[in-house]
């Protein structure tokens, strides 16, 4: 066979096939299975290497070359130098001292008997959120191991991330066999001890193997160093292991929108990829979460209408009724469509060096659909290295735990082990807008299921009409002694004379009851203001003007309350009073308690306050008095409604 190379980047090889019939070459390629694979592992156990003797020893072609070698047939065939794998390996080395490989790096290649893509996942430990991202599609982990150090707490970690994303071909990869001249001892004891953990998570089956990324032994042919094992070369396997991609297209359809698709008015159709099951003209489907039905009239493509669509497949569907169906919504098999709810269980894996904070609100991406979602104290949290269900109260970087979450309204959902489009999700923070997690949904809670909204009459635009106002939460906020309980109370007592409808929520006074069992943690904090604002919220229902008072030191807690009200219905009133004033008025001489230490958690001193950003009405009290700033308080108010 004919070995014509170039060393043009990236590297491709093109073999006899290439040279004497591109266009059979491609029809080929084109009908060859694929298999997509996660290189992961602890810190220098030789992923980029391996890698790189993947690419090297196999001669495989580059996927992004083919279409060149589709518009240049004249590359085809020109001679060139040798692909020098100590060449390729400093690529890869280049890679990481720019710091690349702390990010997932997809490779794509080709083997005459199958198509790759494959994940290169950093090692590091504040990485692991990398790790996650490149398994959530993979069909199979390469687990390495060096063989001088044996089964690491990372390992662990990796290879319980990939069986609880649900990927069920591993490979265990004994690397580094040349640096303990290919002990065969080192390598069974390495193997026992991974497959007592292996047994201890659920993985029943794995493929080990002794191999040397940088020698080449047992990467693409059988090692002459290594006698005593009988197994498949790493190509070997990665070229026959059976990825049954029939499995998605046997169960229901489903198929989340991505887009509505109207170009003009004869045409309206629903643009997505179809997660689960099969579809055609003439079925039946219950778009959720509405629980509205139709029938599919006509499947749309770029090439033109199909007579059935599978799952993988990217259509636009087109239903037999004009119903309500947007971005995020689920096209689904109308007798059997997945679960609508706002409760559930969930494996979370934490992925931000900032911890959990309980209650306080993220935004939960699942698919197309994006919800407000609270996160409940962890029932437990998993210890890789013994499997032990810990308690905790929160979690940190890379730590790994079930606990409830609620959403602030229903979402469609199937458990991630029966529907991994379905069931698995990201939680991003409001604030800084970076992911912090990923998680499994596992069910929902029957609390949730047995708990329905009851349509009501009367609703808040009758309360409102009947008091004839608009409502309005005005939410004060600013450091203790501000002056924000005693500007909220001028404030109301001027609606009140307006006949106004109003009513105030103080920080102090409502801590002696609705939250009288909440302290002052972090935590703590962010349920109470949890609460006032869903108080808050239905006094809004009623039609009234709800006035707060609460030093509320989060921006993200005091969006969470924003976010339950209809847009312009929260005011966020900023008290703006420097530390240094607020301190030296000390009225009630808390700040005295917290710089002697005896009152921990004080806002301003040893735990912070976040400043709004952009409040409606700022008030900065060292150029207002009371009266003035009231006054201007309540034109603003009134002016905007």
């Amino acid at each position: 066979m004919a070995d014509n190379s170039t060393t043009q980047d990236p590297i491709y090889v093109v073999d006899e096939l290439i040279a004497q019939d591109i266009d059979a070459y491609l029809d080929q390629h084109q009908h060859k299975t694929m298999l997509r694979f996660i290189t992961c592992g602890s810190v220098d156990d030789g992923k980029s290497t391996l890698i790189g003797r993947l690419l090297y020893d196999s001669k495989m072609i580059f996927e992004d070359q083919l279409a060149a070698l589709e518009d240049d047939s004249k590359r085809v065939g020109t001679q060139g130098q040798e692909i020098d794998f100590a060449l390729l390996v400093d690529g890869l080395a280049a890679e990481r001292e720019q710091g690349i490989t702390i990010d997932v790096a997809y490779r794509f290649f080709s083997t005459e008997k199958r198509k790759f893509i494959v994940a290169d996942t950093p090692g590091h430990e504040q990485y692991t959120r990398n790790m996650v991202t490149g398994a959530s599609t993979a069909d199979l982990a390469v687990i390495l191991i060096d063989a001088r150090k044996g089964v690491l707490t990372q390992t662990r970690r990796h290879s319980y991330l990939a069986h609880l994303i649900g990927i069920r071909n591993i490979v265990l990869a004994v690397n580094k066999m040349d640096l303990v001249g290919y002990d065969q001892s080192t390598y069974e004891h390495i193997v026992a001890d991974y497959r007592t953990f292996a047994n201890e998570i659920g993985i029943t089956d794995f493929v080990a193997m002794p191999i040397s990324g940088f020698k080449g032994d047992n990467i693409t042919t059988p090692s002459d160093n290594t006698p005593w094992y009988s197994g498949p070369t790493l190509v070997d396997h990665l070229e026959t292991v059976e990825v049954d991609s029939t499995l998605d297209q046997a169960k229901p359809f489903r198929m989340p929108v991505q887009w509505v698709n109207r170009p003009n008015l004869d045409f309206r159709g629903f643009s997505g990829l179809i997660a689960t099951g099969s579809v055609a003209p003439g079925v039946a489907v219950r778009v959720l979460p509405s629980g509205k039905t139709s029938t599919v009239s006509k499947i749309v493509t770029f090439d033109g209408e199909l007579d059935n669509a599978v799952a993988g497949q990217s259509v636009t569907i087109c239903l037999a009724d004009e119903i309500d169906c947007s971005r995020g919504d689920v096209i689904a098999v109308a007798d059997a469509p997945p679960e609508v709810s706002d409760q559930f269980e969930a494996t979370i894996v934490w992925m931000s060096d900032e911890p959990l904070h309980v209650g306080r609100g993220y935004w939960l991406k699942l698919g197309e659909q994006m919800v407000s979602v609270t996160v409940q104290e962890p029932k437990f949290k998993v210890d890789v290295n013994t499997m032990a269900r810990n308690a905790a109260q929160t979690l940190e970087l890379n730590e790994i735990g079930v606990a409830e979450i609620a959403t602030d309204k229903p979402i469609v959902f199937e458990s991630y082990e029966q529907d991994q489009a379905l069931g698995g999700f990201i939680l991003i923070d409001k604030m800084s807008n970076s992911t912090v997690a990923a998680g499994m949904l596992h069910f929902s809670l029957r609390r949730a299921q047995n708990v329905h909204w009851q349509a009501l009459d009367i609703g808040r635009r009758q309360h409102a009409d009947l008091k004839n106002q608009k409502p309005a939460v005005l939410w004060f906020t600013g450091l203790s002694g501000s002056g924000k309980s005693t500007i909220a109370n001028l404030v109301e007592k001027k609606l009140y004379r307006m006949n106004r409808h109003t009513f105030l929520l103080d920080g102090d006074n409502v801590r002696h009851g609705l939250n009288k069992d909440l302290g002052f943690t972090e935590a703590d904090r962010i349920e109470n203001i949890r609460r006032v604002g869903e108080v808050a919220k239905l006094m809004a229902d009623a039609g009234l003007i709800v006035v707060t008072a609460f030093i509320s030191p989060f921006r993200a807690e005091r969006e969470m309350v924003r976010a339950m009200l209809p847009e312009g219905e929260f005011v966020e009133v900023f008290i703006d009073t420097p530390l240094d004033v607020a301190e030296a008025r000390d009225v009630k001489g808390l700040y005295k308690k917290a710089r002697a230490g005896e009152l921990k958690n004080f806002t301003g001193i040893d735990s912070p306050y976040e400043a709004p950003a952009d409040p409606e009405i700022r008030i900065d009290t060292t150029r207002m008095s009371p009266e003035e700033a009231a006054e201007f308080i309540v034109n603003k108010l009134l002016g905007d409604l």
